[in-house]
């Protein structure tokens, strides 16, 4: 149901690897929500380091939002990136387990090449 990548190395360096990454795949970045910020802005007591990545590829987005305007609901793809003890962990949804929920058998193969593009993005930024 997840992916899920882990690296030892440094937030900040697997922050600006997997943006690196996203941009080499024509994966535009196209928010990030410092949850971590945003919760302590509230008055909330949040002490893990938590970032939420939201990724798309025009090209990806037009074919799925073709097939069924719904699919805008799960999009742009979210990608979590936080520190688990001494690992930073980088994690998001299989856009494959995220498809039958739109009954669009069609769009399987699509689903495939993203899932493989993000997989690969998150490696990437972990290496």
């Amino acid at each position: 149901m997840f992916i899920t990548v882990r690296s030892r190395k440094p937030i900040g360096e697997v922050r600006q690897r997997f943006e690196d990454a996203s941009a080499a795949r024509k994966f535009g970045v196209q928010g990030i929500h410092n949850v971590t910020a945003t919760l302590q802005g509230k008055g909330l007591v949040f002490d893990r380091k938590l970032y939420i990545y939201e990724i798309c590829n025009p090209g990806y987005a037009k074919k799925v939002l073709d097939a069924n305007i719904r699919i805008s609901t799960a999009l742009p793809c979210r990608v979590s990136i936080y520190v688990d003890g001494d690992d930073v962990v980088l994690e998001t949804l299989k856009p494959t387990m995220l498809l039958p929920m739109f009954n669009e058998p069609a769009l399987e193969g699509t689903a495939n090449e993203v899932e493989t593009a993000i997989t690969a993005i998150m490696q990437e930024a972990a290496k």
